[in-house]
């Protein structure tokens, strides 16, 4: 993978534009530049590692412009989709949302790293988009969340997203309905509402966004104009916030 990666830029260095067609060269010529190129790569080995990282620079500068491309093109599904829970300051200046799994290790550390930043930074408008990938206890967790959010409001949401982003057993209905009976929900309720069409609809169309913007693991991030994958330490959220805000 490496020489053909790194022999057409030493080629291009090395070789006149004439000279670079290698299936014009004879049986004799392609082992004189293999002998060539090689023994320049021995003495000077730093030259690959210069050419990967030139690689992986460029690989992540495509990826940003084809990020920044999906978030523009879904703007309104990811920021504005009507029922996605809003939390943080909905007025502010700097917009996160994240794609997020309640079975998800690194969903668990990053909600305390988020916790914090709140509590820092009080004009971060945060949302929550339920993304259950890692089994029937992601889906059951996400369905009953969001029906209590369709029955109560976020007031009954956040709660019991809070515990559950905390929570470290199995979900279960039964574990379900000790959070429900801790924040003073009406379980029966909830379960009732969990299979309707509507909660379907919720989780169908953030699978479909996430698709869209080929989301495929848990957390991601959307930053502004940002799309961010796997877990972010506070530190790094808040330096790339404040990026955002001298923009």
């Amino acid at each position: 993978m490496l020489n053909r990666l790194i022999l057409p830029a030493l080629m291009a260095a090395a070789l006149p534009a004439a000279a670079l067609d290698i299936n014009s060269m004879t049986q004799e010529e392609r082992a004189v530049f293999g002998a060539e190129v090689r023994s320049y790569l021995m003495e000077n080995p730093q030259v690959i590692m210069e050419a990967v990282q030139a690689l992986e620079n460029q690989q992540a500068q495509a990826q940003a412009q084809a990020d920044l491309t999906l978030v523009t093109d879904h703007a309104k599904a990811i920021f504005d989709d009507g029922f996605s829970y809003v939390g943080g300051n909905p007025d502010g200046d700097i917009t996160i949302v994240e794609f997020m799994d309640y079975q998800c290790g690194y969903c668990k550390r990053a909600y305390g790293e988020l916790e914090k930043l709140f509590a820092a930074d009080g004009n971060v408008r945060f949302i929550i988009k339920e993304f259950p990938i890692l089994g029937d206890q992601s889906l059951l967790a996400s369905r009953y969340v969001i029906a209590a959010k369709q029955l109560e409001g976020a007031e009954a949401y956040k709660p019991l997203h809070d515990a559950l982003m905390t929570f470290n057993g199995d979900i279960t209905l039964r574990a379900l309905r000790r959070l429900a009976d801790t924040y003073g929900l009406d379980s029966t309720a909830i379960e009732a509402r969990m299979d309707d069409d509507a909660v379907t609809q919720e989780i169908s169309q953030t699978r479909a966004l996430a698709q869209q913007l080929r989301v495929t693991g848990t957390p991601t991030f959307v930053v502004q104009d940002e799309m961010l994958r796997g877990y972010l330490p506070h530190d790094q959220l808040r330096a790339i916030i404040e990026d955002k805000r001298k923009l």
